[in-house]
């Protein structure tokens, strides 16, 4: 359905596009440090700067970006971060996201070294919430004012999702209920 590549920074203003409002950066961006107005010059910097973040994007059949995600393994080489995982207006509600995080967690589980993958979500954001829960991921902790937003506090959730969990989740979906 999809293929996934590394990001390159023609792919910026794309991704910028599909960002229409100052919320829809934070729900999408987090705390990174971006503003609005979002521009792609800060997506190319911003992934420039640290050659840590692996951002991807993903791509439909003909090759049209649908949608990016990025990848942070954290210094021990055991934990991955996925964040900034966003779906083209356009291409919505066809499966492209559940096909992105499956694409990014088999990325991330292909190093033998990683033993779990984490995520953070703002708790509004109750799609993304499910759609993480149906990979297997679960909610390990509440940040109640973790971004103020127009003088609202949006609590955000961290989610994680072990290898053992992860290969479970994998086996169900593939109609392969035994390892």
């Amino acid at each position: 359905m999809i293929e996934v590549r590394a990001f390159e920074s023609s792919d910026a203003r794309k991704v910028v596009s599909w960002i229409d409002d100052f919320e829809a950066l934070i729900m999408w961006s987090g705390n990174s440090g971006f503003t609005w107005p979002f521009e792609a010059g800060q997506l190319a910097d911003f992934h420039a700067s640290d050659p840590g973040r692996r951002l991807h994007v993903a791509t439909d059949p003909d090759g049209t970006p649908v949608g990016h995600f990025m990848l942070r393994t954290d210094p021990s080489g055991r934990s991955v971060r996925l964040g900034m995982v966003v779906v083209s207006p356009a291409a919505r509600g066809q499966g492209y996201g559940e096909a992105m995080v499956e694409a990014a967690l088999g990325r991330a589980f292909a190093d033998p070294a990683v033993e779990g993958v984490d995520l953070g979500v703002y708790s509004r954001n109750t799609g993304a919430m499910r759609l993480y829960e149906r990979f297997g991921f679960r909610r390990e902790r509440t940040e109640p004012k973790a971004t103020l937003v127009a003088g609202e506090w949006w609590p955000s959730i961290t989610m994680s999702l072990r290898r053992d969990a992860w290969g479970a989740t994998e086996r169900l979906r593939r109609g392969r209920p035994e390892a």
